[in-house]
């Protein structure tokens, strides 16, 4: 077997969009993320994987780890891809993924929120991915503290934990355009609003129609929404789908937590089984479609588009799984040559 390869991308941008002024959401700093990544290399060393590949960034994440490097430390061998030019968009994540996946890494850790997670989703192909939440709306990241997620990684990364033990291939969301395809790993809306603007989705006052991957009742982002209404759990095949409208004209109103601080009315007008494999078309003539909370496709009048549940999303990497398995056969345990022997009482 060779050399065990891992990879660790981490979004700049995460946790700092416009909610931060509409809402109270907390701001995940640099710092913090970079402080991450070590603890990730740090965890992967005694997994024993020999190669780690950073992503580097314009905020000062991947400068902060190189100067961490310059101090010494029981790490892999850490290389920063610096292939691509850096653009300070969503397009560094997918490139850095990519450089990773054709480096040779069997996992990648993602930092960041559902946007992060979902490109990075794109790009990763079969390989598995780890999302860990440093980002505003965090419904499919996990809360993990990044020493154990590092541990859970390297120990797949190097074959002791058998991948079909502890990953799952999660579905998705594809939406379909004349001119553009893209997927969502969580929920999929149609706004009626006119433009793209500050892309992150704030108010729900405009909402129309509403498609989730999965949707749980403690979950934060538009997916609560059919939380309390329909909740579905992440291990159904089937999603939902959502009808919305005014308050006042509906016949349902929900007090949903679109965003951390944020709890919003949201009038639905009735809801749904979300079978995989099934388009459905959507009435968004003129209107903008968000994916995963983020606006992203403008449609003109007249211009159709479809959503579809699908089951082939990423490859995902179930934490407490790996190390219950680790724990099963002692994987980060030693015995010494003496074993001690039982105290004596005097």
């Amino acid at each position: 077997m060779g050399e065990a390869v891992a990879g660790i991308v981490a979004n700049p941008a995460s946790g700092r969009d416009i909610r931060r002024l509409v809402a109270h959401a907390s701001v995940f700093p640099t710092a913090e993320k970079a402080n991450m990544v070590q603890r990730l290399l740090a965890a992967f060393a005694v997994a024993g994987v020999g190669r780690a590949l950073v992503s580097t960034d314009l905020g000062g994440i991947s400068a902060a780890v190189l100067l961490a490097l310059g101090r010494g430390g029981q790490w892999p061998d850490v290389e920063f891809c610096t292939s691509d030019p850096l653009t300070g968009t969503a397009q560094d994540t997918a490139n850095a993924v990519r450089r990773m996946v054709d480096a040779g890494a069997s996992v990648i850790v993602c930092l960041g929120g559902d946007g992060t997670a979902r490109v990075a989703a794109q790009a990763c192909g079969d390989v598995p991915l780890l999302a860990l939440s440093t980002g505003t709306n965090n419904a499919f990241p996990q809360m993990r503290e990044a020493t154990v997620a590092g541990l859970a990684a390297g120990l797949l990364a190097t074959g002791q934990v058998d991948a079909d033990l502890v990953t799952t291939r999660v579905s998705k969301l594809e939406v379909v355009t004349k001119a553009r395809r893209e997927i969502a790993l969580v929920d999929v809306a149609v706004t009626m609003s006119q433009h793209v603007g500050a892309r992150a989705l704030w108010d729900p006052a405009a909402l129309t129609e509403l498609y989730c991957v999965f949707a749980e009742p403690d979950g934060i982002g538009l997916s609560s929404i059919a939380g309390q209404l329909c909740p579905s759990p992440r291990s159904s095949p089937d999603g939902v789908a959502l009808k919305l409208g005014p308050v006042g004209v509906t016949p349902h109103v929900v007090h949903a937590p679109i965003a951390p601080g944020l709890v919003k009315p949201v009038g639905v007008r009735g809801w749904g089984v979300l079978q995989p494999g099934v388009r459905v078309d959507l009435a968004a003539a003129g209107g903008v479609i968000a994916v995963d909370g983020e606006r992203e496709m403008e449609l003109k009048h007249g211009e159709s588009a479809y959503v579809e549940l699908r089951s082939d999303g990423p490859w995902c990497v179930d934490v407490r799984s790996v190390m219950a398995e680790a724990a099963r056969r002692g994987l980060l345990r030693t015995t010494s040559e003496r074993e001690p022997g039982p105290e004596r009482r005097g």
